[in-house]
């Protein structure tokens, strides 16, 4: 029986990301896309941390690449088994995966993200996540950002229709040929904040545009 499930387990790890690829690549290709930020607060060549709301984040791989203009980021994904497939999906769209939250390998997920930022690289996360509450702010995102002193952009993703979830995040998938925007937040710093003022910072900014 335990090999009947680990069977199947290895199976939907192989199948599941590249048909969940080939379908939010559709829907994101017959959306009407409208991106909402200032072109010349953009640093192209400073490593950032892009911070989406969990219930947010299925259609940020793609915004990111139009935002960037380039595909290095790592994004910290759970270390849950479900974690797997977001891991593959990312692998696909071109990103790089940091394994960890803040439940679970948590110090390891930190060291990573310090080093992928030294590499120039950007570091992809949710506040929220894995397991909410909805729209808190956690203490990795904060670590980060104040370890390295790297500016932070706040992602966001309303769609105009969609199906959404009764989850605990309101994950939502956007209806095909709806309309999507997507709004980034200007850099910001928070490294000379205490820990609660940068949550709180991070959480405003979060929330300006929240679906």
């Amino acid at each position: 029986m335990a090999n009947t499930k680990a069977i199947k387990k290895r199976v939907l790890e192989a199948i599941a990301p590249p048909l969940l690829y080939v379908v939010l690549y559709f829907i994101y290709f017959t959306c009407k896309k409208q991106f909402h930020y200032d072109k010349q607060k953009i640093l192209d060549t400073t490593p950032c941390v892009f911070a989406f709301w969990h219930g947010e984040l299925i259609m940020i791989p793609f915004a990111y690449t139009r935002y960037r203009g380039r595909k290095s980021i790592d994004s910290i994904i759970s270390e849950h088994s479900d974690g797997e497939i977001a891991s593959k999906f990312i692998e696909l769209v071109g990103g790089g995966v940091i394994r960890g939250s803040s439940t679970r390998g948590g110090i390891k997920a930190l060291k990573a993200a310090f080093k992928s930022l030294d590499r120039g690289r950007d570091i992809g996360i949710t506040p929220d996540g894995p397991k909410g509450p909805r729209h808190s702010v956690s203490d990795g995102v904060v670590k980060i950002a104040q370890k390295k002193q790297v500016p932070i952009v706040a992602m966001n993703c309303k769609p105009t229709s969609c199906w959404q979830f009764n989850s605990w995040d309101k994950a939502f998938i956007p209806k095909p040929f709806s309309k999507l925007d997507f709004y980034f937040s200007d850099p910001f710093y928070i490294h000379e904040l205490d820990e609660e003022e940068a949550k709180e910072e991070i959480r405003k900014r979060m929330l300006q545009n929240a679906f």
